[in-house]
């Protein structure tokens, strides 16, 4: 039995793959936020989030539901505004929060509400379903099973993110620690991720449809 995805097809999609996860984006700057936050643990569960959601995008474009958000603008823009208002929330949260031990060295984490946090603002996100609808399909061959390369592919391009968002991760972290001593930088770190939040809204809000 062949392999869906043709070798060569493969060794040209994963640099592609590799140089687009490398932009900084939506997705980057929300485990950079998280990480300096609340530590190595904190980033990464926001990155496992984040490739959670990534995965749910592949799945959902694979079975052809992404063009729905393509054809219909009043579903493209419930699901945007959704997740600017997902994100206004974290924002305000992250700038209420202005408690030392948010961010203290050893001070306690609920990683799997991080994870679902991240998880929404992904899954929040129109913009990756119809971006993966449209850079996948580049890399398709008709003549071969067209649902097995999309997953292939799609979880490819999900593990290529998850590793260099974990590196983003791990480097935020250990930053966020390092800083973390003092009362005033850890209140200042609340105000830069609350920033960032706000401006990822921002982002959201203003992005246009094509």
């Amino acid at each position: 039995m062949n392999f869906p995805v043709d070798l060569m097809t493969l060794a040209a999609f994963v640099p592609a793959g590799l140089a687009l996860n490398l932009t900084p984006g939506a997705d980057m700057m929300f485990v950079l936020a998280q990480g300096l936050r609340g530590g190595p643990r904190a980033g990464m569960a926001a990155n496992l989030g984040i490739a959670a959601g990534c995965l749910v995008h592949v799945l959902v474009a694979a079975l052809g539901l992404a063009a729905l958000l393509r054809a219909h603008p009043a579903a493209f823009e419930l699901v945007r505004w959704a997740g600017v208002a997902w994100l206004l929330w974290l924002a305000f949260k992250a700038w209420r929060a202005g408690a030392p031990q948010m961010v203290r060295v050893g001070a306690a984490v609920a990683p799997l509400r991080i994870f679902r946090e991240a998880l929404l603002v992904n899954l929040l996100n129109p913009k990756v379903a119809l971006f993966i609808l449209a850079f996948l399909p580049q890399f398709i061959q008709p003549a071969r099973p067209v649902m097995a390369q999309f997953a292939i592919l799609g979880l490819v391009f999900c593990l290529g993110g998850l590793l260099i968002n974990g590196a983003v991760a791990a480097f935020s972290g250990r930053i966020g620690g390092w800083l973390a001593g003092s009362e005033r930088v850890a209140r200042g770190l609340n105000r830069i991720s609350a920033g960032v939040f706000a401006a990822l809204a921002l982002r959201l809000a203003v992005m246009e449809r094509g």
